[in-house]
């Protein structure tokens, strides 16, 4: 996982594209949010080299932390399985501004439009917000 958050950086430097100051993250009160993505019936690919190619440096980008990304396996109720990661944010406040940024970014715009032109990725997305139990072994990348 923490491969997947490194080449998001990569891409992200290699572009020369300024990120935003990391988000200093407590982790006994930093703010969770897990996420679900259901692919469109033959989009899981096109999905995932989204997120591969950029949508990890554009969280970055933003300030946003990536904590980790996982594929589901298959099943019948999910032929292509869906994607599900993690972020991390200082507060709730604080993702509402990020997300909100990161929606405008002109790039990520261009993104959007490139990767769905022959039509949407996603049918579907689940969210739910999350802090650490107090028995949690530690969550945040190093």
């Amino acid at each position: 996982m923490r491969r997947i958050f490194w080449a998001g950086m990569a891409a992200v430097l290699a572009s020369g594209t300024a990120q935003a100051e990391p988000a200093k993250l407590d982790p006994k009160t930093a703010v969770y949010e897990l996420r679900v993505y259901y692919p469109a019936p033959g989009k899981a690919a096109a999905l995932n080299a989204r997120f591969r190619e950029h949508t990890l440096g554009l969280f970055a980008k933003h300030g946003m932390t990536n904590v980790a990304y996982w594929n589901e396996i298959a099943t019948e109720a999910a032929p292509e399985g869906r994607v599900v990661y993690v972020l991390a944010y200082p507060s709730r406040a604080a993702r509402d501004v990020d997300w909100a940024a990161f929606g405008k970014d002109p790039e990520w715009q261009k993104v959007v439009a490139a990767s769905e032109a022959a039509g949407k990725l996603v049918t579907k997305v689940d969210s739910v917000f999350m802090t650490a139990a107090d028995y949690s072994p530690p969550i945040l990348p190093k």
